[in-house]
C-alpha cells in the first residue's frame, strides 16, 4: 500500500487541553480521504499541522514515507501539500491572478509579470475545468468561484495533496456538485485530497475511506462503501443519531412578522428585493427556500436594521420597524442568527463569553447604574455554553480560537437565551455537526411550540423541507410562491427555486411548470 502521507500518533496540546490525541491518519495515493468529526473535535487542528499552521507535541509524518518537519506552510508547499481553507484567504479587492500569485510573484527584469501569471492561471483553470476567469476581481464573484480561485491557489504551488477545510459550507446545492465533480477531476489527474465535512451524503458520495475523531481521539478508519450514514453518525458523536427531524403540527395565531411590499438594493444601487411580500406566524416555522443570490442576504439585513431599505414597510406586532437601528430592532423582540457569524455574529478579538452577552450587556442583571457586572457575564456564559454544547476552554477562549461550529453554537445560544418574539435564523446549521444540527432543529421547533416566530433561511432543501410548517420560495427578489412541505417535493422545489412557475389565473397560486 503507498501512503503518501501519514500521520502516526499526531499529539497537538494548548495548554492543559488536548485536541490531538495520538492521532493516526494514513492517505492513499489517488484517494479521496474523509475526516470526520464533532465541531471541537480536532479535525482542523489536525489538518493544521500537517500544513504546517501548528507544531505537535508528538508522533511523526511522513510524505511519501520520508519522515519530515513541517515547520511551516511553505515547507507544506514544497513538500506539495496545499490547503483550501473554510475561511478564504483573498484581498477583495485584487483579481484573481494578484491573489493566486500573492507570495511567489513571477518576475521579469524585477517587474512582476502578471501577464505570465494570469496565462498560467487561465491553462490550470482549463485544465481542471475550473472555469475561472483570471481577470476577475474576487469582490465580484461568486462564493463558489472565490473557492475555486484557492484551489487554483494551491495547483498554481504545485500541490499533489490538497486539504479542503469543510469546503461546502457556504455553497449552494448547485455548486457543491460542482465542487464534487472537481474533486472526482483532481483525483484523476493524480492528486490526493483530505477532505474535512460534516455532511455524511458527501462523504458517502465521493470519498472512499473515512477517519472519524471524537473528542481529540482517533475512532478509527472505515471503508466508505462498507458504511452508512447512520454509522457514521454513530461513531462520530457516540450514539445513535436520529436524521428526521420529529414535530407535531403547528398552531400559530396572530402575525409577528409582517413585510409589506418591500423593496431593498445592493451597493451598487441595483434592486435584489422586489416588491416583496412576507408573513411569520406566531406558533409556527416560515422557511425561505431560494438560490443563494436571489435577495436573501438583503431581506434579512433589511428586516434586521443592517441595510437601507429602498420602499415598503416592516412589521413587527402590527409596529413599523422600517429603518431603525438594529439596537432598536432586536429590542422590539427580534432575535438574529446572521448569515456571516463573523461579519455580524461576533467580535473574533473578544472573549466568548463577552460575544455571549453582545445584545444583553447593557441591560440588568449584567448592567446596573451603566456598569458591567463581569461575574454576571460569565455565570450567564457559562451557562450557555453548557446548554449548547459549546466545546471550549472557558467563557475567556477569544472567540476566534473557537471551531466554526462552536462560534456558531454559542451565537445560537446567544438568541434563543434571550427567547425573542421573532426569531430570524440564517443559515443556522452551516458548518454543524449532525448531533448538532438535531440538537439546533430541536430547538427551533421548540421556540415554534412556544408560541414564538421562527423565520428559517437555509440552502439545504431537507433542512427546509423537515423544519419548516410553510415554505416562501424567493427567486430574483421575489416570493414566487409559498407551500406547504408535506405536500411539496423536492424537485418541485427545485424547479420553483429556478424560476419556473406561472401564475394560475383562477386562483391567484402559482404551479410548477
Amino acid at each position: 500500500m503507498e501512503y503518501v502521507i501519514e500521520m502516526l500518533n499526531i499529539r497537538k496540546e494548548f495548554g492543559n487541553f488536548v485536541a490531538n490525541d495520538n492521532i493516526t491518519l494514513q492517505l492513499e495515493k489517488g484517494e479521496i480521504h474523509a475526516l470526520l468529526g464533532e465541531n471541537g473535535a480536532g479535525k482542523s487542528t489536525l489538518m493544521n499541522v500537517l500544513f504546517g499552521l501548528y507544531q505537535p507535541e508528538g508522533g511523526e509524518i511522513r510524505v511519501r514515507g520520508k519522515k519530515v518537519d513541517i515547520s511551516n506552510p511553505n515547507v507544506a508547499n514544497d513538500l506539495g501539500i496545499g490547503m483550501v481553507h473554510q475561511h478564504f484567504m483573498l484581498v477583495e479587492n485584487f483579481s484573481v491572478t494578484e491573489n493566486i500569485i500573492l507570495g511567489s510573484e513571477p518576475t521579469k527584469m524585477g517587474v512582476t509579470n502578471k501577464k505570465d501569471a494570469a496565462q498560467k492561471v487561465a491553462k490550470l483553470s482549463e485544465q481542471y475545468g475550473l472555469n475561472v476567469d483570471p481577470y476577475a476581481i474576487i469582490e465580484d464573484i461568486s462564493v463558489g468561484m472565490q473557492q475555486r480561485v484557492e484551489i487554483l491557489k494551491t495547483l498554481y504551488r504545485g500541490a499533489e495533496i490538497l486539504i479542503f477545510d469543510e469546503p461546502t459550507a457556504s455553497l449552494t446545492p448547485q455548486e457543491i456538485t460542482e465542487l464534487i465533480q472537481i474533486m472526482k477531476r483532481l483525483i484523476a489527474e493524480g492528486k490526493s485530497i483530505i477532505l474535512i465535512t460534516h455532511k455524511l451524503k458527501e462523504i458517502m458520495d465521493v470519498s472512499d475511506r473515512v477517519t472519524v475523531i471524537r473528542k481529540g481521539q482517533g475512532i478509527g478508519t472505515v471503508t466508505t462503501a462498507e458504511t452508512n450514514p447512520n454509522e457514521l453518525a454513530a461513531l462520530m458523536v457516540g450514539r445513535q443519531v436520529t436524521f428526521k427531524t420529529e414535530k407535531g403540527p403547528a398552531h400559530p395565531t396572530e402575525e409577528t412578522l409582517t413585510v409589506q411590499d418591500l423593496v431593498v438594493e445592493d451597493y451598487r444601487g441595483i434592486a435584489k428585493v422586489k416588491n416583496l411580500n412576507l408573513t411569520v406566524r406566531k406558533g409556527e416555522i416560515v422557511g425561505i427556500a431560494g438560490i443563494d443570490g436571489n435577495g436573501q442576504s438583503e431581506l434579512i439585513e433589511a428586516i434586521t436594521g443592517l441595510r437601507k431599505v429602498k420602499s415598503g414597510k416592516v412589521l413587527i406586532h402590527g409596529k413599523d420597524v422600517t429603518g431603525m437601528k438594529p439596537r432598536k430592532v432586536t429590542e422590539s423582540g427580534v432575535g438574529h442568527i446572521p448569515q456571516d457569524r463573523h461579519k455580524h455574529g461576533l467580535v473574533l478579538d473578544f472573549p466568548i463569553g463577552h460575544n455571549i452577552a453582545l445584545q444583553t450587556y447593557y441591560t440588568a442583571p449584567i448592567s446596573k447604574s451603566e456598569i458591567m457586572d463581569y461575574n454576571k457575564i460569565t455565570e450567564k456564559a457559562q451557562q450557555i455554553i453548557k446548554d449548547f454544547d459549546v466545546r471550549t476552554q472557558g467563557p475567556h477562549e477569544p472567540a476566534r480560537a473557537l471551531s466554526g461550529g462552536n462560534q456558531q453554537k454559542a451565537i445560537i445560544g446567544r438568541e434563543v437565551d434571550r427567547n425573542p418574539d421573532l426569531l430570524i435564523a440564517a443559515l443556522p446549521t452551516r458548518g454543524l455537526d449532525v448531533g448538532a444540527i438535531e440538537f439546533i432543529h430541536s430547538r427551533l421547533i421548540e421556540q415554534r411550540d412556544n408560541g414564538k416566530a421562527v423565520l428559517l433561511i437555509s440552502f439545504e432543501l431537507d433542512e427546509v423541507m423537515n423544519v419548516s410548517d410553510r415554505i416562501a420560495v424567493i427567486h430574483d427578489g421575489e416570493i414566487v410562491d409559498v407551500v406547504i412541505p408535506e405536500e411539496t417535493t423536492e424537485q418541485q422545489l427545485g424547479l420553483l427555486m429556478a424560476g419556473h412557475a406561472d401564475k394560475d389565473k383562477k386562483g391567484g397560486k402559482h404551479r410548477v411548470e
